[in-house]
């Protein structure tokens, strides 16, 4: 690791680069299928796989076939490998991998063609519209020697590395944490117009849709939630369910602390922090929109009188899309199925804790113990 150190009075600022994303020592290509060729597809996973030298796009399909078509032009696709059909797709033997954004409740099916026919998949997160589907494709994961990867891109952020091996070390034992995640609700969200989202066939709706990011995040910190006590409410009727969450969790690690996301709110400033609390100091990331970078902030002492100055890291993140892409085609490549940053398992728990808290709030916030797949 790298830092350019800066002195800025009484604190010190540091810049911490990230680590270079792998790359193969002889290049090889998938064949990769696009498979829902919407607006995400187009706008970031084509621009995203156009620039790993290890993924050739070379199909698609869409329930539209029209828009398909038009997606197969963009990304120099061949028409006649515009399948009609989900099955063709995973029967095609031009294909070597597929990467499916289908909406969520959807992609049981497409797990299932994927082990049949022993193709690599990565499917957009959630990993299912609930929890039964999710734990249908852990096990189906979990029998079969086929890369499944679930993109939760957050997982890939290098702030998770420097946190645990650098800074949570010289805090002390783990008391508490406060993640809090609001915004103001956006008029002008190009997502809002697709109909999966307004009419969520997925629990917790726009909670889950990015709920699971925060909570990759969260987890991959300071390990999996053990209950969750919340209230949930909808706030925006173009959000088709609930979309805000305020919460208390227990840790499994026993650690407690409060989780606060939603941006259905009006006029706010967007905020991001992640605070957490220890027995010999405190550290708080701060990836708010309005920073110019990232950055994290700690101090280390046990109490008031006995404190080191403050340290401030900016951040330099790396393309975390590109990172889950550039680690599944390492996976389907070395035919590592254990390479997988995010497999069903870990994300089937990201979603299971959006269950807890909906069950939590219907029950007045008694606490509910998260599912195990």
């Amino acid at each position: 690791m790298q830092h350019a150190v800066l002195r800025c009075g009484a604190s010190t600022t540091k810049r911490y680069c990230g680590p270079e994303i792998f790359h193969f020592g002889k290049t090889m290509s998938l064949n990769l299928a696009i498979v829902g060729t919407g607006i995400f597809a187009t706008d970031k996973h084509l621009p995203t796989i156009a620039n790993i030298k290890e993924l050739t796009p070379s199909a698609c399909y869409n329930r539209t076939k029209s828009k398909a078509e038009t997606f197969a032009e963009k990304a120099g696709i061949k028409q006649e490998n515009v399948f009609n059909s989900l099955e063709e797709v995973f029967e095609s033997k031009s294909v070597d991998a597929v990467d499916a954004l289908l909406p969520v409740q959807y992609n049981l099916d497409a797990v299932k063609l994927a082990v049949q026919h022993n193709k690599p998949i990565c499917l957009e997160k959630p990993i299912a519209a609930n929890l039964q589907q999710a734990r249908e494709i852990v096990k189906l994961s979990s029998g079969s020697s086929t890369p499944i990867a679930i993109l939760e891109q957050w997982s890939f952020l290098t702030v998770i590395k420097t946190l645990k091996e650098e800074i949570l070390p010289k805090i002390g034992d783990i008391a508490s944490f406060t993640y809090h995640s609001t915004g103001a609700w956006n008029d002008n969200n190009k997502y809002l117009a697709t109909g999966w989202r307004q009419n969520p066939e997925h629990i917790g709706g726009f909670l889950s849709d990015g709920g699971v990011h925060q909570l990759a995040l969260l987890t991959d910190v300071l390990g999996e939630v053990d209950t969750v006590s919340g209230f949930t409410k909808q706030l925006r009727k173009e959000s088709g369910a609930d979309d805000i969450l305020y919460s208390t969790f227990k840790m499994k690690s026993g650690v407690i602390g409060n989780f606060t996301y939603g941006s259905a709110f009006g006029a706010a400033d967007k905020t991001l922090r992640f605070t957490i609390m220890g027995t010999k100091g405190s550290v708080i990331y701060d990836f708010s929109p309005s920073l110019p970078k990232p950055t994290l902030s700690y101090q280390v002492g046990e109490s008031s009188q006995r404190t080191t100055e403050k340290e401030v890291i900016e951040v330099d993140e790396i393309d975390n899309m590109k990172a889950e892409f550039v680690n599944f085609a390492e996976a389907v490549l070395s035919k590592e199925k254990s390479k997988i940053v995010v497999p069903p398992a870990k994300a089937f728990h990201h979603l299971a804790v959006i269950a807890a808290a909906l069950e939590s709030s219907s029950k007045n916030g008694t606490a509910v113990k998260v599912e195990e797949p």
